[in-house]
């Protein structure tokens, strides 16, 4: 006779072997975990009871640990990466594969957002209404309309890192892409005035307005079939956001607004706005790197630093989005917790630039507050980028590639 544990009761009459068995099962946790893998098994989440709906999700992040937006085979440290990870544990899709899936904006390592968004199908507890995606199937026991939607920032934002929160849905049209129905897409930059004339990059930031051929302001992307490099810019504008006798350490916000941008465009612009601002360049550089009959080929030079820049805002027309008071004051305690921890590393830093700053007697201040946003090698004597070496023209990198497919082709 055995008890409830499976252990016979007269184990004294068990060999050597069966005891040391016995031991090894109880000592096991594996034995446990196993059945509750099999539980899970039998009570396998079944999609087919929900409807689909099609909706936008707009988040934020920062960035700036992350290794971009898109997902990448070698690493789950992605944004992307993160968001179905998270959809996939509430069950609010069974893969990426079937959930008609869109994205605004592709932004690179580091860049963060405020308002990017994605359109996606997702479960539903609604059988009717707007985005609720036409179904064939009806199960016996496919779920009855409970009236009232899943609240899905609220959902998300349980399993979602600190620093990627989910703060607004929309039902949508079943047709509606977050990335060709985009009517425009707010970019801002952030940087300290150390010795920059903003006056100056204003008046060069005015000749970036309009729609222009900026092959010479970007990184060609030819390789992903990007052959057209014209583009409209709305705005260009900046803003000083404090006064100070600190004038150096006062943050100035830079806000571009565009149709649409190409790959590194907001920090091939920034790059070259900042040497402006420093007097290395002129403002009608730009014009002459915007003349593309005249400078067909890119000159060489590095772009902007990618941690101050945010993709702010993605415009829709006809979209209504939908803000529940108790996600967002979670979002709020959460990037709360979040500013406090780099507010107090920014005062601990400036107090300590305080001090060591009375202790040098140097008359001339050091204005190296915004430098570092220029990475690169720094010569002695800088070098006008229209004298510089220059990049392939976009032709020559058209032909280059085509010389590489015909001699490596697809197979």
């Amino acid at each position: 006779m055995e008890n409830q544990n499976n252990i016979p009761e007269d184990l004294q009459k068990l060999s050597k072997e069966e005891l040391i068995t016995i031991i090894k099962n109880l000592r096991n946790p594996k034995i446990k975990k196993d059945e509750a893998i099999k539980k899970k098994e039998k009570a396998a989440f079944d999609f087919k009871r929900y409807r689909k709906r099609h909706v936008a999700l707009k988040f934020l992040y920062l960035g700036w640990d992350y290794c971009g937006f898109a997902v990448q085979t070698h690493t789950d440290k992605t944004i992307e990466a993160q968001l179905f990870n998270a959809l996939e544990r509430t069950k609010l899709l069974e893969s990426r594969e079937t959930a008609n899936y869109h994205r605004c904006g592709r932004t690179d390592k580091g860049v963060s957002a405020f308002s990017q968004v994605i359109s996606l199908d997702l479960r539903s507890n609604l059988s009717e209404g707007k985005g609720i995606v036409p179904s064939d199937e009806f199960p016996d026991n496919r779920m009855k309309s409970s009236g009232k939607e899943i609240d899905y920032p609220a959902i998300l934002n349980r399993v979602l890192p600190p620093e990627i929160k989910v703060i607004a849905w929309a039902p949508v049209e079943t047709s509606f892409s977050a990335r060709f129905d985009c009517k425009k897409r707010t970019y801002k930059y952030w940087f300290p005035l150390g010795n920059l004339n903003i006056k100056l990059m204003q008046d060069a930031g005015q000749r970036l307005v309009g729609e222009h051929d900026f092959r010479n302001i970007c990184k060609m992307d030819v390789g992903n079939g990007v052959l057209n490099y014209k583009r409209r810019i709305l705005s260009v504008d900046f803003k000083r956001l404090s006064i100070s006798e600190d004038a150096p350490y006062d943050l100035v916000e830079l806000t571009v607004v565009g149709q649409a941008f190409l790959w590194h465009q907001i920090r091939c612009i920034v790059h070259i706005l900042f040497l402006i601002g420093q007097g290395k360049e002129d403002s009608d550089v730009i014009d002459k790197l915007l003349d593309i009959e005249n400078f067909p080929r890119k000159p060489q030079y590095d772009m902007a630093s990618e941690v101050p820049l945010v993709l702010f805002d993605c415009t829709y027309e006809d979209v209504e989005w939908i803000y529940d008071e108790d996600s967002l004051k979670f979002v709020i305690k959460q990037m709360q917790n979040l500013w406090t921890h780099h507010a107090v590393k920014t005062v601990i830093i400036k107090r300590m630039l305080d001090e060591l700053e009375t202790l040098c007697t140097i008359e001339t201040p050091i204005l190296n507050q915004a430098e570092c946003l220029l990475p690169g090698v720094k010569p002695r004597v800088y070098k006008r980028l229209l004298d510089r070496q220059c990049c392939e023209s976009l032709e020559e990198k058209i032909e280059h590639l085509n010389k590489k497919q015909k001699t490596n082709p697809k197979t």
